[in-house]
Parts: structure tokens; C-alpha cells; sequence
């Protein structure tokens, strides 16, 4: 038998996202893939399999889903309602949904982008060597009602596992390196950027978000004459009205707009995943400080699993099971005050 999701309904915003496509920017086409790569590493250590394998990735809501046998899932990212057949659902947890039980998912309670993982992945077609949707370059498309994707054979049972995750979907402090047009802007304008409490426009999507500036825009000594050259996700642009643009997964691969910085690949989930509203920081570090947290991260990523731990303890695994206040008013009975004889 198969292995398949069934999609009842879905979100205007649900698609199917990896890792992306590395190496095709020459040709025109930007890596795109998860927004949030942290959620797909987080997801990957809950269920005990590779991060390169594609996930679900939410905007905003998700949808309601079937299997046609008994699947794990993670759900990572933005926390969203969730529930297998009416009961609820822990978030940054694994779960077990049985064949042919609703799974239903519905709108962000903080942050963007939800992910919902599938114990041995999605495997639906490649191209490009990726499954991820590119939506701005044409390259798949979003779910729909009566849509079928299938799994991969997944050899783990294990689940109701959970996961410890950083604060990152209300905003915050984000580090930024110099850019080649960083010196475009003269050194008041880049102390004020660094100043400067920015808010997450409602207007952003998987190409980047606008950031609005508590004051005035940024002005440039180069102007709008810059060469069109090529850009990543990350770099901040600012437009002609001095306001910064966080490029993301599906950015362009060139652009005009000077360029005061760019965002560390760590740090940008926690610009992704900013509700609308949440305020936002800028801090500029040299480039070697950028390579050292890079390289950390990689290792804390890596030995996520170790920071997989169950939802319930098991009895037989608590060694000093006695000093638990398992029922309220009960005890170990050694501090029980006894008659005098």
C-alpha cells in the first residue's frame, strides 16, 4: 500500500518546501526553499530523520490533511491550532496520526510560518534537484482541495517526542554584516540604522518584508544610480523611499537598490517569522564575528536531537520516582509526623 497525505483543505499560502536549489543563481534563479530552515532542522530531530527532507511550510494557517495509513508528524515554526480528531496537539512535538483521522491545522497564534513534517518526508517530483515550490519562478504551485503527495518509507516509530526552540517569531535583536554598499551611506545613517526600532509591515511574502522605520527613511550619497547587480536572501535594500527591504527565499537575483547590510543566515528566521507588528533591531558585527556565530550554529544545529526529550516521562525511566508529588497531598511517607509512644 502507499504511503499518501490527502489534502482536505488547505491555506492560501501551504506549499511544499526543502532545502532549495544551491547553485543556479547564474541562471536566474535564487535558492528559495524553507523560509525558516531552522524549523526543518527542528522537525528533522523530532522525528529522527535527515533535514533534507521536504516539509509542509504554513503561511499564516494550514489546512486539514489525511493519511492513508498511520503516520508520524512534527510540527515546528510558528505555533499554530492543531488537532488530530478534536484533540489538541502540542507544538515543537512529534505525534502519531492515524490512518484515515483528520489532522487539522488553522492560524498562527505567533510568528508566519508553521511546518508540518512527515516521518520518512515528502516524495513528490524533483526538479532541479529539489521538491521546494519556487512560486516566482513558476516552479510548482500552492495546495489545493483533493490534492494526494506522497511519503517516503519511514523505518522510526518512535513519537510524542518535543523540542526546546528559541524565541524567534516576536521580533528582536538581529545581527547584520557590511554589504559592498554599505559605504554608500554615510556613518550618521548607519549609527541611526542601528538605532533605530523598525516594526514588520504587513506587506512581506516569501521574496522579503518591508521593515518600517520609527522616523525617517535612509538616504544614500549614490542615490538610485546603482548598477543592477546580483543579490542574496538576506541583503536589507532600501528602496527609493529610504525604507529597508529584508529580502528572503524567493528574492530576485539582481537589483538596483543600494544595499546597507546584510542579515546573517542564522538570524534571518527571526525575521521571517515577524508577525505583523513586531519590532525589530539591527546590529552591525564585522565579518569574522559572522563566520564564528556561523560556525556555532552549524554545531548546535547538529546536535539537535539531543535536545529532543518525551513529552511524558516513562515511570521506569525516573530512578528517584519516590520523591515525585505524583498526586497532590501524597508523599515519599518519610515526613509524616508519627504518635509519640
Amino acid at each position: 500500500m502507499s504511503r499518501d497525505i490527502k489534502v482536505i483543505s488547505a491555506g492560501p499560502s501551504v506549499t511544499v518546501q526543502d532545502q532549495g536549489r544551491a547553485g543556479f543563481l547564474a541562471f536566474g534563479l535564487s535558492r528559495g526553499g524553507a523560509v525558516d530552515r531552522l524549523a526543518l532542522a527542528e522537525g528533522a530531530a523530532l522525528l529522527g530523520q535527515s533535514d533534507q527532507f521536504a516539509a509542509l511550510e504554513m503561511g499564516g494557517m494550514g489546512g486539514e490533511f489525511e493519511a492513508t495509513v498511520e503516520t508520524r508528524i512534527a510540527l515546528t515554526g510558528a505555533p499554530m491550532r492543531a488537532s488530530i480528531d478534536g484533540a489538541n496537539l502540542v507544538w515543537n512535538a512529534s505525534h502519531l496520526l492515524p490512518k484515515g483521522a483528520r489532522l487539522c491545522i488553522g492560524a498562527a497564534t505567533t510568528g508566519s510560518y508553521g511546518y508540518l513534517h512527515f516521518g520518512g518526508g515528502l516524495q513528490g517530483q524533483t526538479i532541479l534537484g529539489a521538491q521546494s515550490a519556487h512560486l516566482a519562478a513558476g516552479i510548482g504551485q500552492t495546495l489545493q482541495a483533493g490534492d494526494t503527495l506522497p511519503l517516503g518509507p519511514d523505518p522510526h516509530v518512535l513519537t510524542g517526542q518535543k523540542i526546546d526552540t528559541d524565541a524567534r517569531f516576536d521580533g528582536g535583536t538581529v545581527r547584520i554584516v557590511p554589504s559592498l554598499q554599505t559605504e554608500f551611506f554615510a556613518p550618521a545613517e548607519i549609527s541611526r540604522f542601528e538605532a533605530t526600532t523598525f516594526t514588520r509591515d504587513t506587506r512581506g511574502n516569501r521574496m522579503g518584508v518591508r521593515i518600517l522605520p520609527d522616523g525617517c527613511g535612509f538616504k544614500t550619497s549614490a542615490g538610485l544610480s546603482v548598477l543592477s547587480e546580483i543579490i542574496v536572501s538576506g541583503d536589507v535594500q532600501v528602496t527609493g523611499d529610504g525604507t529597508p527591504f529584508v529580502l528572503l527565499s524567493e528574492c530576485q537575483t539582481t537589483g538596483g537598490y543600494p544595499r546597507i547590510g546584510s542579515v546573517l543566515p542564522m538570524d534571518l528566521p527571526r525575521v521571517a517569522q515577524a508577525r505583523a507588528g513586531a519590532t525589530l533591531r539591527f546590529q552591525f558585527v564585522t565579518l569574522a564575528e559572522a563566520v564564528a556565530a556561523e560556525r556555532r550554529e552549524a554545531g548546535r544545529r547538529k546536535g539537535l536531537r539531543g535536545s529532543v526529550h518525551p513529552m511524558i516521562r516513562n515511570p521506569h525511566d525516573i530512578g528517584d520516582l519516590l520523591s515525585y508529588q505524583l498526586i497532590s497531598g501524597a508523599t515519599a511517607g518519610d515526613d509524616l509526623e508519627r504518635d509519640p509512644p
